[in-house]
């Protein structure tokens, strides 16, 4: 088995200090790649640092930001740019459920806020520092959620009607749709864009305003659900593999390519969500 070496690299992982997040930036961290992680709580996140160096004794660089908030996600960014002086890898991978309707502090629902808006906004303001890297890769945790959702631009903030489960798949299918379109946007191959569903994992996930299902099933559908370890493993190939440092534009279970869903390889409504989300990120 070949061994893959990081070494010299920086990877980026947002909600880097739980769950899927941490494991990849411990996984990437074991090939040699210097990680920057991102949280919201600041003892957690100095928590999650000390672990990743006591076992690997790679440097990690900590960023303490609410992605909800894009004042938050701009400064995050300014922050980034000016501790790191290479990105080779973005991992977009902060992410939530919320059974109820939340609004975050620019007024919009929490849950594309969150899941969509602040990865299109935090790659957007990377983009030029990952450029100057060659064959860079921006990695976008999305889900099988995705196939179930249909983007609808008459009511993006489900402010008619809510459903935790409708704005999460909405959102998953935003950021296949997100990567996609991405990867048509870029010259060449300079960077690459793709997506990732890392499979059923059993984390504190959608744990801050479960919904009655969430509630009654999960007890009973633990044991059958990946550790994060494993839920980690198709961003982590995605993100170091030499083998896909040309690969762009394709969606990834298993560490396999796949098939996405029909709405998701929509061209019409991929441009229609970039116009949209740039209007909504717009100062």
């Amino acid at each position: 088995m070949t061994v893959i070496s990081l070494a010299g690299s920086t990877v980026l992982i947002t909600g880097g200090t739980g769950g899927i997040g941490k494991a990849t930036a411990l996984g990437l961290a074991r090939m040699g790649a210097n990680v920057a992680i991102t949280g919201r709580n600041a003892a957690r996140a100095e928590h999650t640092a000390s672990e990743i160096r006591s076992a690997t004794g790679v440097h990690v660089d900590l960023f303490l930001a609410d992605l909800s908030a894009q004042t938050e996600v701009r400064r995050l960014a300014d922050e980034v740019l000016q501790r790191l002086p290479r990105i080779d890898v973005l991992v977009n991978n902060v992410g939530g459920y919320w059974n109820t309707r939340h609004l975050t502090a620019d007024g919009l629902e929490r849950t594309f806020a969150v899941n969509h808006l602040a990865p299109f906004l935090l790659t957007d303001l990377l983009l030029t520092r990952l450029q100057q890297r060659d064959h860079a890769r921006v990695v976008t945790v999305a889900s099988h959620a995705h196939a179930h959702g249909r983007i609808d631009f008459d009511d993006l903030q489900s402010e008619r009607s809510y459903s935790g489960a409708r704005a999460y798949n909405q959102s998953k299918l935003a950021n296949v749709l997100f990567s996609y379109e991405l990867a048509r946007r870029l010259p060449g191959n300079a960077v690459t864009a793709n997506a990732v569903h890392p499979g059923v994992v059993n984390t504190s996930f959608g744990a801050e305003d479960p919904g009655r299902t969430q509630r009654l099933l999960v007890p009973i559908l633990r044991p059958f659900m990946k550790n994060a370890q494993r839920g980690a493993a198709t961003a982590i190939h995605v993100s170091a593999a030499p083998q896909l440092q040309d690969v762009t534009g394709r969606y990834f279970t298993n560490r396999q390519p796949r098939a996405s869903s029909p709405l998701s390889r929509d061209q019409g409504i991929a441009a229609r969500l970039w116009q949209a989300s740039a209007e909504l990120i717009s100062t």
